[in-house]
């Protein structure tokens, strides 16, 4: 979801692009502060590297400025910048080849859960930081399917658009990359023995549909 405060006065993308495309810099600074925090998170997960991310997030908005004319106000606005987002990782990926930091946020979203106990909690800890390991793994047109669909919560036919690709494509690269983990996470845990390894499996077997 868009970083905005929702309230009486919240304007609509469609409307803000508009005003911009018009001459309208607040509105411009407006579409930023709504969407800086997601496309930054974005960027962060894909190059794992905060200036990396830092500098795809300015680009990125810097692009949407200059191509503001173009945007089309009758689809939302979000994948739009996404689209931009992930062609500016991975040419920074191309660039820098840099993979420096894991991929926590995802695997404390997949896992994290306030009700249990210690133990369950230091056993989940321990499959998040073995998740994690298994997608810094991943190739990276596999990596980034996994970032939009779980971390952003776009769903297949707007990832297709982001990346530029058929749905089936992005369906097989999801597919190859639940396995990957589903198979690293078995891996790991099939012969887990502690007290919390019932539902360790659950949870291991649940991530084929996650």
């Amino acid at each position: 979801m868009p970083d905005t405060q929702v309230g009486a006065t919240s304007v609509d993308d469609a409307t803000l692009v508009i005003r911009v495309q018009g001459g309208d810099l607040n509105a411009f600074e407006q579409l930023f502060i709504r969407y800086k925090g997601m496309i930054y998170r974005t960027a962060l997960a894909v190059t794992r590297d905060s200036g990396a991310a830092e500098e795809v997030l300015q680009d990125c908005f810097l692009k949407t400025y200059q191509n503001i004319n173009r945007i089309n106000t009758d689809v939302p606005l979000s994948p739009w910048l996404h689209r931009v987002a992930v062609n500016l990782s991975c040419n920074v990926l191309k660039k820098r080849r840099s993979w420096l930091e894991p991929l926590e946020n995802l695997a404390e979203r997949l896992f994290a859960d306030p009700s249990r106990s210690p133990e369950q909690a230091a056993e989940h800890s321990e499959l998040s930081a073995t998740l994690q390991k298994a997608i810094n793994k991943l190739p990276l047109k596999h990596r980034v399917v996994v970032v939009l669909h779980y971390l952003q919560e776009f769903s297949l036919p707007e990832i297709s658009y982001i990346l530029d690709c058929p749905v089936g494509t992005v369906k097989s690269r999801l597919h190859y990359a639940r396995q990957v983990l589903r198979i690293s996470l078995e891996k790991e845990f099939a012969v887990a023995t502690s007290p919390g390894a019932e539902l360790t499996r659950e949870i291991i077997y649940d991530t084929q549909g996650f």
